[in-house]
């Protein structure tokens, strides 16, 4: 889901620095360390990737990246963590969570989030379809 090479991979032909659907400050729980670390969060193409620092340029690394069209469900996540404005995105394999500054900043994230999710789910299932049209013709 995060860090290594498909990092690199993953962000090839998106322009992160420029023009985000969305950007800003997240609390982040370490994928195997379960510390809570701040990163900075840019939505971007179907792409939620994150950052130490909050200046994004061309030449800025990833943390990690999460493909938004493979995930299920993005919710408040307050009572599952006893922690405010948490939510979490949950994928087949994986459930990550995060913490807001604030309840707005959680549901404009899970908003943005969600409408990303459904945007490039729907765009897989539109080829899928179109494909098996293609075939059925034959």
């Amino acid at each position: 889901m995060s860090g290594g090479t498909n990092t690199d991979d993953m962000a090839q032909g998106v322009e992160f620095w420029r023009e985000p659907e969305r950007a800003g400050w997240l609390m982040k729980q370490g994928e195997y360390i379960k510390t809570w670390r701040r990163r900075w969060f840019v939505l971007k193409q179907g792409k939620l990737f994150w950052f130490k620092e909050s200046q994004v340029t061309r030449a800025s690394r990833p943390r990690g990246v999460i493909p938004v069209g493979s995930c299920l469900t993005i919710k408040g996540a307050e009572d599952v963590l006893n922690k405010q404005y948490a939510f979490e995105l949950s994928t087949r394999t994986d459930t990550m969570y995060f913490i807001a500054d604030s309840d707005k900043d959680k549901e404009d994230w899970i908003n943005s989030i969600g409408r990303s999710i459904v945007q490039h789910s729907r765009s897989l299932a539109d080829n899928e379809v179109v494909d098996y049209e293609t075939s059925a013709n034959r």
